[in-house]
């Protein structure tokens, strides 16, 4: 975008200016429409597995407007601080929480090259931003004057620094497979047929996508591992002492961080924006010339990663309602005693299985990734097509996961 802004005339400043503003709110939109729409349906998989209707009554006979009520009701509520607290500290929380949430979609792509900013090292700063969320637990506990506010924000700190190592394990697994850290490369490389996915490399790397789920679920505070907002012992947990406005950014960034992760599992471990079935392909439109075909296939990859990834979020909002929660020592047990080690014994058996059997055990049945590519990408002569440059012209990033394809 910045480019066509600089071929309209615009200066370069301006032009990198206008394109981030564009991408942070679209960024933003995708995390404040996301919770709305997950907030609703939270509220009706609650309501179906305990046998109730839910909300039944505002907007219509399904209650879609019943999270924008919520939304008006926060905004009108009072914003209170309790007597004692460290006032800085206190207001600035939510929004600490909140950035390191929305930081981290900068670098999460949605479909080809539809990323906020493109980075080599795309793994390790989804990661790494994501983790930084539980400084502004720690900060919202320690400042609200309460010990059980403080309780709830040291076991949601142990909880995320713990998980985070197993986590970290689970990741390396398919950045080994693809040999980059690169996201957009990573599931470009998972291209075709749903044989190609990460998650059905290998049996270690299917062993390792469920020890990710469970250090997801645990590291974005989610059911049965919500110790930290522990209702029955701690009130609230950390958030106790928040009200309206504030009170409700915490939430927005933890199905925000919901929502991540389980972008993040579709693109290492399940093709990201590419299909079970490569639609494109069949559909014809990778041989496409023009920019319409180039648009309609990032449109289908992009509905495929949100549909991916907010399966992913039901999921969660499934397990938080079926299982019961567990104690602290619990947690921990199952990261230091089981997430952990499993990691550590997957993520060799998949370094194994890639040294000795890189192409799997029946031969034919996953194809590399160069024959499966869709053609719209590379043109003939070596031009990225929809774009009309060379693919000199394109970035390293992009001419990087050209390289990976086989010559026709």
């Amino acid at each position: 975008m910045a480019d066509f802004l600089i071929g309209l005339g615009l200066p370069g400043w301006l032009a990198w200016t206008v394109a981030a503003l564009v991408a942070a709110v679209l960024i933003l939109n995708v995390i404040a429409g996301g919770a709305l729409a997950f907030i609703w349906a939270e509220r009706k998989i609650a309501a179906r597995i305990q046998d109730r209707l839910g909300p039944t009554r505002t907007g219509g006979r399904f209650g879609w407007l019943q999270s924008l009520a919520d939304g008006i009701k926060l905004l009108a509520k009072e914003d209170l601080m309790p007597e004692g607290a460290d006032g800085l500290l206190f207001r600035l929380a939510p929004y600490v929480s909140f950035c390191a949430s929305f930081c981290a979609f900068i670098a999460l792509p949605f479909a080809f090259d539809v990323v906020g900013q493109r980075l080599n090292v795309g793994v390790f700063f989804v990661v790494a931003v994501l983790g930084l969320e539980v400084f502004g637990v720690i900060l919202a506990g320690y400042a609200s004057a309460s010990k059980w506010s403080l309780f709830g924000a040291m076991r949601e700190a142990a909880q995320v620094v713990s998980y985070e190592v197993p986590l970290g394990m689970c990741v390396v697994v398919p950045v080994m497979l693809a040999g980059t850290m690169d996201l957009v490369t990573i599931a470009e490389k998972q291209a075709g047929w749903f044989t190609n996915w990460y998650l059905f490399h290998d049996p270690f790397t299917f062993v390792v996508f469920w020890v990710y789920v469970t250090c997801a679920v645990a590291s974005v505070n989610r059911a049965p591992f919500d110790l930290a907002e522990a209702e029955s012992e701690l009130v609230a947990g950390f958030h106790t002492e928040y009200s309206g406005l504030r009170w409700s950014f915490f939430f927005m960034a933890e199905y925000g961080s919901m929502f991540l992760v389980s972008a993040l599992a579709a693109v290492l471990f399940m093709g990201g924006w590419n299909g079970p079935v490569p639609v494109a392909t069949i559909l014809g439109l990778s041989e496409g010339t023009g920019d319409t075909a180039a648009y309609l296939v990032r449109l289908i990859g992009l509905a495929n990663l949100i549909g991916k990834a907010t399966l992913g979020v039901l999921a969660m909002m499934w397990i938080r309602w079926t299982l019961p929660r567990l104690r602290i020592d619990q947690v921990m047990t199952t990261c230091l005693k089981y997430c952990t080690p499993i990691a550590a014994v997957m993520f060799a058996g998949a370094m194994l299985w890639q040294l000795f059997l890189p192409a799997g055990l029946l031969p034919g049945w996953r194809r590399p990734p160069g024959e499966v590519r869709e053609g719209w990408l590379e043109g003939p002569g070596g031009s990225a097509v929809g774009h009309g440059v060379p693919v000199s012209g394109i970035g390293p990033a992009s001419r990087d996961v050209l390289a990976t394809r086989s010559p026709r």
